[in-house]
């Protein structure tokens, strides 16, 4: 296959096409350095094509805690406050303070760059 950029929805499917014939490619070989070029190529075209909007702050605090088995309580305990954690489940805050970005990023791993956008 030739390589060149991915432009169209045709490009696309040819090259997912072409990368599934060279999964086994032995590493080192002409095949496994296509196989590499496609799939940065094929990465860019999703990248630009497909993009995924981060979560809100809300969407990761819900997302962090269904992974980690986690409830209300929870979130109440490392904000401090039963009441701001009720608040923040229900959607009635539209930012998050720096102290309680800082305890959610800290306890939880929440990376700070989602906790500070507006929640609404």
């Amino acid at each position: 296959m030739e390589i060149r950029p991915i432009k169209t929805v045709e490009d696309h499917r040819a090259a997912l096409a072409r990368i599934d014939q060279l999964m086994d490619a032995q590493e080192g070989s002409h095949d496994a350095i296509e196989l590499e070029l496609l799939a940065i190529l094929v990465e860019r075209y999703e990248i630009e094509v497909f993009p995924i909007e981060a979560p809100s702050p809300l969407d990761a605090i819900r997302f962090r805690m269904e992974q980690a088995g986690l409830g209300q309580a929870d979130l109440a305990r490392v904000l401090g406050s039963r009441s701001r954690a009720s608040e923040i489940m229900n959607g009635n805050v539209k930012r998050l303070s720096i102290t309680q970005i800082r305890r959610l990023h800290s306890a939880w791993r929440i990376p700070a760059e989602i906790l500070i956008r507006d929640v609404a």
